[in-house]
């Protein structure tokens, strides 16, 4: 289940949609289907590392500090 991010051309909302088959995504704020996709960023963990808590830096979509994904997250 691929999760991919997206800019609405209409509203400029910027978010995540988690995809299935040939569904299409939509915005979630307007209902828009005209998306500009973005490329998504991913953390990757390595086994036997050093400090497993360590983000790579703010989200992509939502800039939240712990990282990419973090926005689908609950708070």
């Amino acid at each position: 289940m691929p999760i991919f991010e997206y800019i609405c051309e209409k509203c400029h909302h910027q978010f995540e949609a988690l995809i299935y088959g040939k569904q299409k995504a939509e915005c979630p704020k307007c209902h828009a289907t005209k998306l500009q996709p973005q490329l998504s960023l991913f953390a990757v963990s390595a086994k036997g590392s050093a400090s497993p808590s360590r983000s790579t830096g703010p989200c992509g979509s939502c800039g939240d500090p712990r990282g990419p994904g973090a926005c689908a997250l609950d708070n």
